[in-house]
């Protein structure tokens, strides 16, 4: 699909500028014959108050006769006025148009050229940019807010693009390792039952793993779409729900809770906004040291929900927090197959907290680990009497 069709209906550029070219021609000449009627009333209407015009003004003590032919004679002068004003008129209306329409073609020529452009721009050359030089005018900002969306369109498609490719590799590779045991206990002719059910168990293993992947992937997809319903939640809530499901893991690792849970409402996607608190806490339980330590916050400042989440964990690099929050991204060597996780978990929490129009602030602690914290907007629809949790 063409850059065009996502920009415009399917109509043609040149009929639709040849359209606009001959509004403003119309426009151009209907101000004109406006114009010169009337400045032709106006003239006339002043001419035919005039006690001197175009005749020689009788005397007082002229006759009758002579006073009655000099004013047939001035009817005759200002009808004559009036008809060669007339025609000229008339020709300076054609002559407006014919102007009128190489004025608007020369207004509209950067438009045209900028819809040249624009049409052979598609997914392959979306790099490509209009560029327009000149004054800062109309055109200039129609130009460069272009250029911005094209922009922004060239950042989505890299995007899309990497994301359809590590999510292909994602599932491929525990595609391949099922074949491959399945063909591995076909041809073994000397398999017995406890091979038959270490297989079993394997495969058992990577389906479990790749059902997870499917739910992050379909979590992630609902979350980039936007909310569907507006309910109120609160974040204490969510929180003490997330710590519940990850303090088995966080005992078996020698991880530490530390917790200041206090009441936080705010509205949106209950389902969504949990999954996103989850996210956060598994992340900080999973990546984290032995002997060290998780603390999770929720709070209300000026009216607004926070949720923050810091843990100790590896040194990670300041410019790589950003890239954290990509999808696929892990740290060092890990892998999807090694731990269990896909790096789909900071990604799910930034598209949770821009389908909620929430802020996300992290950064990386100088001893190790991270730190991240989500505000969400204020909401006067969602208070609850307030409570704090241990």
């Amino acid at each position: 699909m063409r850059l065009r069709d996502l920009l415009r209906p399917r109509v043609s550029a040149h009929l639709s500028l040849r359209t606009v070219r001959i509004r403003l021609t119309a426009l151009y000449g209907a101000l004109f014959t406006i114009s010169g009627a009337a400045l032709l009333t106006i003239t006339y209407w002043l001419m035919r108050r005039s006690k001197a015009g175009l005749v020689v003004i009788a005397y007082d003590d002229s006759g009758p006769e002579i006073r009655e032919h000099l004013k047939r004679v001035r009817e005759a002068q200002l009808r004559e006025l009036l008809t060669q004003s007339g025609i000229a008129l008339a020709i300076m209306v054609v002559i407006s148009i014919a102007l009128g329409w190489l004025v608007a073609g020369r207004v509209l020529r950067p438009l045209r050229t900028m819809t040249a452009t624009i049409q052979q721009i598609s997914a392959r050359n979306v790099h490509e940019r209009l560029a327009v030089t000149g004054p800062r005018d109309e055109m200039k900002d129609l130009a460069d807010t272009v250029d911005g969306l094209l922009g922004r369109l060239e950042t989505a498609l890299n995007a899309h693009k990497r994301f359809v490719a590590n999510a292909a590799h994602e599932l491929r590779t525990p595609l391949t390792l099922e074949r491959a045991l399945l063909e591995e206990t076909l041809t073994d002719r000397g398999a017995t039952l406890e091979s038959y059910r270490a297989t079993s168990e394997r495969l058992l293993a990577i389906s479990k793993d790749q059902g997870r992947l499917l739910e992050a992937l379909l979590t992630l997809a609902s979350s980039e779409r936007g909310l569907d319903r507006q309910e109120p939640f609160d974040l204490s809530d969510l929180a003490s729900q997330a710590l519940d499901s990850s303090r088995l893991e966080a005992d078996a690792r020698g991880v530490r809770i530390y917790t200041r849970i206090e009441t936080a409402p705010s509205a949106g996607d209950p389902a969504l906004a949990g999954r996103l608190v989850a996210n956060l806490v598994d992340n900080a339980v999973h990546h984290n040291v032995t002997g060290g330590h998780v603390e999770v916050a929720t709070e209300t400042r000026a009216g607004r929900a926070f949720v923050s989440v810091v843990n100790t964990g590896p040194v990670i690099p300041p410019q790589q927090v950003g890239r954290l929050f990509e999808p696929f991204q892990r740290l060092g060597e890990r892998t999807a197959r090694s731990d269990g996780h896909h790096g789909l978990g900071l990604s799910i929490v930034r598209a949770i907290a821009t389908a909620h129009g929430a802020d996300v602030t992290a950064h990386a602690r100088p001893g190790g680990g991270l730190s991240v914290e989500i505000c969400f907007p204020a909401n006067s629809r969602a208070q609850v009497p307030v409570r704090a949790h241990t």
